[in-house]
């Protein structure tokens, strides 16, 4: 009896810690919702935070990016399926990249779920994703995020004063990089 309570006692003190029970029942982002807070490195890299559109160092929020929308990737260096899509993924930010309707408007980003930063670089290397990755090594983003299996991808809609709304949050990956810019279009919604 006395090691069940000691048990149940350890359980209850573990929830109870700052943090734990914040991500204990984090659900992933939905359709209309916010994105859970999250900070990440402004990349060192120049061009990656030029592209980005922010400066300095220290961290930054999604909603800070510059651009009317932002497609987050949740993927993971041993995830097979990340593998075979990144081409669909890379052909997704070329289509953005060569339209200039579209150019500056909608940026993609990466996290790589349980990943180092040696990890992100390997898979950035090898699938030539031209867009930032950023490491999630002890997967705190990924429990914010409500613990997702990867792919997964989230797109968001920043307005002129910063707010945001998830206009989609799907996991699977981009099969047709055009059909899946339509979606992500046709959810965009009013301004």
């Amino acid at each position: 009896m006395g090691k069940i309570l000691a048990t149940l006692t350890g359980m209850v003190l573990l929830l109870w810690t700052p943090g734990v029970l914040k991500n204990a029942f984090a659900l992933p982002p939905t359709k209309g919702g916010v994105l859970p807070t999250i900070d990440l490195p402004i990349p060192r890299d120049s061009d990656d935070k030029s592209y980005l559109g922010l400066s300095g160092d220290g961290s930054f929020k999604i909603p800070q990016i510059k651009a009317r929308i932002v497609i987050v990737e949740i993927f993971g260096l041993y995830c097979p399926q990340c593998i075979k899509i990144a081409p669909s993924v890379k052909e997704l930010y070329q289509k953005i990249e060569d339209d200039p309707g579209l150019r500056g408007t909608v940026k993609l980003i990466g996290i790589g779920a349980g990943n180092t930063l040696s990890e992100v670089h390997f898979y950035k290397v090898m699938t030539a994703a031209p867009f930032p990755l950023f490491s999630d090594q002890d997967f705190t983003l990924h429990a914010t995020l409500g613990e997702v299996r990867t792919p997964y991808f989230i797109a968001i809609r920043i307005n002129g004063d910063r707010t945001h709304v998830v206009i989609y949050s799907e996991p699977g990956g981009v099969e047709d990089a055009e059909s899946f810019l339509e979606l992500i279009l046709l959810n965009l919604g009013p301004k």
